[in-house]
């Protein structure tokens, strides 16, 4: 599990790791903390005191996922790993159903579907948006109800021998390790599988600020996977920089003349339109009372993404064709698997 500042989720999280219904003597819980400034690490030692099994606090001074997700996983000894995210509630037959589902495929990454959800308006729908192919394109993880090979999961179980023939996390990526790693995965000829057995729900962000920060930094981050795996990207994940790239062209123009005004008019108007037509079919589905929020959270999800990836695009400028080895390619007497 590698957390940071969690003092409000890990007692839950953590919580239901321990409520697994494996056999408690056959798990060990890694907890990466990101040197928190809360009481998180006080929580993780009160929760661990009510149960048997084996809790170990690891420091992540990286104060990331990758980097905190790589030393629990050079720490660890168990056969299979799987990930725990603090803010995901998991199903107490959650680690049961990744054993099996490895076992019984044979897939290197197995996953569930992420299912979303939020104590409060504006965070709920937050979970419809992200639930909905216009929201965050077409990500089968998101809404999925079948069992499929997919090219990502959401978290992941892994078998321990994975990460000694692929490599670990690759730790420049503050945000899409998950997606670099399972392209590095299927580009080993890995498979990833989607079941809907494996079960957990992500209490996602419930405020405009955060949600918009989360994007934009998924979208700034996706640039330098794309320059380490140019493969890897699709075209629905270069929609929102073309976007947002259209946006300020229309508006620069319209400082100049006329036809731009009318340019960025036509523009905002077919996203407004489209942003409105799919909050409609999203509330009648879910609840009419949903449909205040869900135009600025698609706004939100669309332009916070577009504008990070643009952003990213001048950041990384000069990064073309430079790979970062960061945890993609230690070797078993490197990383201690």
């Amino acid at each position: 599990m590698p957390v940071r500042n969690e003092a409000d989720f890990i007692a839950r999280s953590l919580g239901a790791v321990l409520a697994q219904d494996y056999p408690h003597d056959r798990l060990e819980v890694l907890v990466a903390d990101g040197m928190s400034t809360d009481s998180t690490r006080a929580i993780i030692a009160a929760t661990a005191a009510q149960s048997d099994v084996a809790v170990t606090v690891v420091d992540n001074p990286g104060q990331i996922v990758p980097t905190g997700f790589n030393a629990a996983v050079r720490q660890s000894t168990g056969d299979i790993i799987v990930r725990v995210d603090g803010h995901t509630i998991i199903a107490p037959d959650y680690v049961r159903q990744c054993v099996d589902a490895l076992q019984r495929t044979g897939a290197d990454n197995v996953g569930g579907r992420m299912t979303p959800a939020s104590e409060k308006a504006f965070g709920q729908a937050v979970a419809l948006a992200t639930s909905t192919p216009f929201g965050i394109g077409g990500g089968r993880f998101h809404f999925s109800d079948r069992e499929e090979e997919v090219d990502t999961v959401y978290l992941g179980a892994w078998r321990r021998e994975t990460f000694a023939r692929i490599g670990l996390f690759d730790e420049e990526m503050v945000r899409n390790q998950d997606d670099e790693f399972n392209y590095r995965l299927r580009a080993a000829g890995g498979r990833i599988l989607l079941t809907p057995h494996i079960r957990s729900t992500y209490y996602n962000r419930s405020s405009p600020r955060r949600l918009w920060r989360q994007y934009y930094q998924y979208g700034f981050w996706k640039v330098r996977v794309l320059q380490k795996h140019p493969r890897q990207m699709s075209l629905r994940q270069f929609v929102p920089p073309a976007f947002v790239a259209a946006l300020v062209g229309a508006a620069l123009l319209a400082f100049l003349t006329p036809a731009g005004g009318l340019l960025l008019g036509l523009v905002a108007a077919s996203y407004g339109l489209a942003n409105l037509a799919a909050s409609a079919i999203t509330a009648a589905r879910h609840g009419w009372s949903h449909l205040l929020f869900l135009p600025p959270v698609f706004a939100i999800l669309h332009l916070s993404y577009g504008a990070g990836f643009l952003v990213g695009l001048a950041r990384f400028w000069n990064r073309w064709g430079f790979i970062s080895q960061a945890g993609t390619s230690q070797k078993e007497s490197d990383n201690g698997l």
